[in-house]
């Protein structure tokens, strides 16, 4: 039987352990005993942890063999906010799928009270990721930034640079990727309506380039997972 997976809140050693929520659930509703075993999470490795003790809001571990961890490949999405559940959704389905890191981003078609309230957000969305990334046994959960305007994404690093287009015709997702050479990958795709003109002139101007997901036009969250598919079967 495949044992569950937890990312540990604190580790050190042979030792760690789940605190606050995370501890509840394993401990009431999932009823966890001493003794017990699961895979944990520190970090970039994974190691069996058999329960040690368990308190209100706090389970401890001790650590065993380390077990092998599939590589992950960096791959960051710039997502444009959008409404808060399929934010939700695509941050959930994408870190399944393997994404190293998420960027919300805040563009002039996101919607004025999405950007009021998406700083409050960010606690939720990773604590979306992290339970995405357990159920998905991965080895940590990725990174997710502070909201950041437009320019401010343009200037982030990476060895290839993707915008999610729907002007678009040339060239392909597909197309776009053979120009990776093993490098990390960051791709950018545009809240509900698009990206405006201007934004995505200023893109290119950068050096991003410009890739189409092909003639169907997609919600913003289903195309966040189409281009996260396709990048990691043609990468990995």
């Amino acid at each position: 039987m495949t044992r569950r997976r937890w990312i540990a809140d604190e580790f050190s050693q042979n030792q760690a352990a789940l605190t606050g929520e995370h501890a509840d659930h394993l401990a009431r509703v999932l009823r966890a005993r001493v003794g017990q075993e699961f895979d944990i999470a520190t970090g970039k490795s994974v190691r069996i942890g058999r329960i040690s003790s368990i308190h209100d809001g706090r389970v401890e571990f001790e650590l065993g063999e380390e077990i092998a961890a599939a590589p992950v490949l960096k791959l960051t999405l710039a997502l444009a906010i959008i409404k808060f559940d399929r934010m939700e959704w695509a941050i959930e389905k994408c870190t399944e799928l393997g994404v190293s890191g998420f960027v919300p981003v805040i563009a002039r078609r996101t919607d004025s009270h999405l950007v009021k309230a998406a700083a409050k957000r960010v606690e939720r969305w990773q604590r979306v990721a992290r339970e995405a990334s357990e159920q998905s046994r991965r080895a940590e959960a990725p990174n997710i930034s502070h909201p950041l305007t437009v320019k401010e994404t343009i200037g982030l690093p990476a060895g290839l640079r993707i915008l999610l287009s729907e002007s678009e015709r040339a060239v392909s997702l597909k197309e776009g990727l053979r120009e990776s050479a093993g490098s990390d990958l960051l791709m950018a795709l545009g809240p509900e309506g698009g990206w405006t003109e201007e934004e995505e002139t200023a893109f290119r101007q950068a050096g991003w380039m410009g890739c189409t997901l092909g003639s169907t036009i997609l919600r913003a969250e289903t195309a966040a997972i189409a281009a996260t598919a396709i990048a990691l079967s043609e990468l990995q």
